[in-house]
């Protein structure tokens, strides 16, 4: 792990980047790099990651915190409310408590912090003249109604047959593998959505409430319009044809919704004694919320580079994108 003596990474426009251009962190890059992909197994699935620790909570909510799959055979609001309490604790806990330690404990100070300000009060263009509180109003409201949604749907379908289910006992080795491949679908799904999102009358209408968040928080994440929740959340559907476990459907459900608060807090990792020992959000994404029209995905997929959207924080892309953005909403 680095240490904080790496931090040195400030400029005028930012308070914090890593190493300039950013490099290629896909697992698709060409030609393959074994030693690559080792590393980033190892990194992502053989250490207490970020990815391990929600596998690790979806399995503790699977057995005593959501509800079985018997009880969800009939719709019924019992059930569907015990998964709604259940996500919406997840979501005030995750984002309310990296909100905490960041922004209102100050845990960190601004190590590893991309933007130099706060988040926005007093400010007309936030509902309540406040960034966080209308974060907490689509995160909460829409957010934790959709996720629901999603999840109750899935679960009727996988509860009566309609939706295919494995069990590990059978399938040890795909129940492994769906848990490894769930993130790189989620990428692939993200990238196109948010492709069409930035389409421009898209944009103005619905996804332009989550971009009011150019200095992002941790509430920013999960912060949507409701027909971009739809559309984000969509990537749920998947487990309604491809065979899954209960597990890997609540494992998908932290990844999109609890996940977003992680990825959006401002900071790229958690510092622990002055150790780097959770990834967070990345300067990536950051990138994106700052300029827009760049890195509509997320490093693990290739695809902001083969379509030629990719914002390596340099001066140059920085211009590219612009005269990118000038381009697609001329007139």
């Amino acid at each position: 792990m680095s240490d904080t003596r790496d931090m040195e990474g400030m400029s005028r426009e930012w308070n914090y980047h890593p190493e300039l251009p950013l490099n290629d962190p896909s697992i698709f890059r060409w030609p393959p790099d074994p030693g690559f992909l080792a590393r980033w197994f190892a990194k992502n699935w053989l250490t207490l990651s970020e990815r391990v620790m929600m596998v690790i909570v979806s399995v503790a909510l699977w057995y005593w915190a959501y509800p079985s799959l018997d009880r969800a055979e009939e719709f019924a609001f019992g059930w569907i409310a015990q998964v709604w309490a259940v996500n919406f604790a997840l979501i005030f806990l995750t984002a309310g408590g990296l909100h905490w330690f960041f922004y209102m404990r100050k845990g960190q100070g601004k190590r590893l912090k991309f933007d130099h300000r706060d988040q926005a009060k007093g400010n007309a263009l936030w509902t309540f003249r406040n960034q966080v509180h209308d974060n907490m109003f689509w995160s909460l409201g829409s957010g934790v109604l959709q996720l629901t949604g999603f999840q109750v749907f899935v679960m009727w379908m996988m509860a009566n047959g309609y939706a295919p289910v494995i069990s590990f006992a059978e399938h040890p080795v795909w129940f492994v593998l769906a848990l490894i491949l769930l993130p790189i679908w989620s990428a692939f799904h993200f990238y196109w959505v948010h492709r069409l999102l930035h389409v421009p009358v898209l944009y103005r209408h619905v996804h332009s409430l989550h971009h009011r968040n150019v200095n992002v928080g941790p509430w920013s994440g999960f912060s949507m319009h409701p027909v971009e929740h739809f559309l984000y959340l969509s990537t749920l559907l998947i487990h309604c044809v491809v065979p899954s476990h209960p597990i890997h459907l609540i494992f998908h459900v932290v990844y999109q919704g609890p996940g977003a608060a992680m990825t959006h807090t401002g900071y790229e990792d958690l510092l622990i004694r002055d150790k780097r020992r959770l990834a967070l959000g990345t300067f990536y994404h950051q990138l994106h919320h700052r300029y827009y029209e760049c890195n509509y995905g997320n490093q693990e997929m290739p695809w902001d580079r083969w379509f030629g959207t990719f914002h390596d924080g340099s001066p140059e892309a920085t211009a590219e994108t612009r005269a990118r953005k000038k381009r697609m909403y001329a007139g």
